[in-house]
């Protein structure tokens, strides 16, 4: 598969310090003055990046901002309806299983930016927003942080199964099967609130099991210690026998003096089909983590290369 990961946005593995998730509904009030606006951010957007890389370089250290910016099957069909869509793109439709949901949330525009600096990654919103808030409103915004040892909230290691970063491309990018599109990415976006007062009254040998690694360590149990739904063999998916990898990110967040505690989903992929696929598995599973969770959104958005976001730019699609 030749793709080439220089053209592409920052859809790999970087929790960063400091994140922030927004997504956007537009207006849909004139879709010619909409889609202008679009167009003129798809270029503005790329020169902020590039300006606040410029002004955070220090000699001491560098922030290593990073974002990635896409569209939902909703939002491109309304901006660009003449143009051709990525194969896999669709609106995402509440997930069913046995016990549990995973519903769906609306949302046209999504930004996922990180940083190790909270300024840059303030700035980077606040100016995007200079140019897209006329015509969208904002319907979630949400602040996460990385948590110690950039372990999950609940405590454990994570994205231990998420492809290292020399094999990375290979499973986040579009490749030729679908030329148009190629360096592209597909990315589901899905907020989680847990009970962190019944999670952290479990033993540690309970939640390994529940998880199915150790909690100090991240070494994997046995089979045989597992929970038969623990959250590693629910979201393990294979086809053919060979196991599809995504490159996955779950972000805390936290207002910790009401209580309010959970975990921001990130997944990005070469195949919705290979995350839906696992999802799917997690509800029909009743995944452990379901048992003590409350999942509040869900969406998939097209996250477009460098080039594509160039040709929107230039009035092409």
């Amino acid at each position: 598969m030749t793709v080439d990961p220089s053209k592409a946005q920052d859809v790999w593995k970087d929790i960063g310090e400091h994140v922030q998730f927004t997504v956007l509904k537009l207006k849909r009030k004139n879709q010619r003055d909409e889609r202008e606006v679009i167009e003129n951010f798809c270029d503005r957007y790329q020169a902020i990046l590039r300006s606040l890389r410029i002004r955070d370089a220090t000699p001491q250290a560098q922030s290593n901002l990073k974002a990635t910016f896409g569209f939902s099957n909703s939002a491109w069909e309304y901006l660009f309806p003449d143009a051709a869509k990525p194969n896999e793109l669709e609106t995402y439709t509440e997930l069913v299983g046995p016990k549990y949901k995973m519903p769906a949330s609306e949302g046209d525009l999504f930004f996922h930016i990180r940083a190790s600096n909270e300024a840059v990654v303030y700035e980077a919103q606040t100016q995007f927003m200079r140019f897209l808030d006329k015509v969208t409103t904002v319907v979630d915004e949400t602040k996460g942080f990385r948590y110690f040892e950039g372990r999950a909230i609940i405590g454990f290691i994570d994205g231990t199964e998420a492809p290292e970063v020399q094999k990375a491309a290979s499973y986040a990018l579009i490749g030729d099967e679908d030329p148009k599109f190629k360096n592209g990415s597909y990315a589901f976006a899905q907020k989680w609130i847990h009970n962190m007062d019944f999670w952290n009254k479990l033993k540690t040998e309970e939640q390994e099991k529940a998880v199915g690694r150790e909690k100090f360590s991240d070494l994997e149990l046995e089979d045989r210690d597992k929970f038969k739904n623990a959250h590693n063999v629910s979201s393990k998916i294979e086809i053919n026998g060979e196991e599809q990898k995504i490159i996955r990110m779950n972000v805390p967040f936290s207002d910790p003096a009401i209580g309010k505690t959970g975990t921001y989903f990130m997944g990005y992929s070469r195949h919705w089909k290979v995350t839906k696929m696992m999802l799917q598995q997690m509800l029909d599973t009743n995944d452990y983590l379901l048992t003590f969770s409350k999942i509040l959104s869900g969406q998939l958005f097209f996250i477009p290369s460098k080039d594509l976001l160039d040709d929107i730019v230039d009035g092409k699609m």
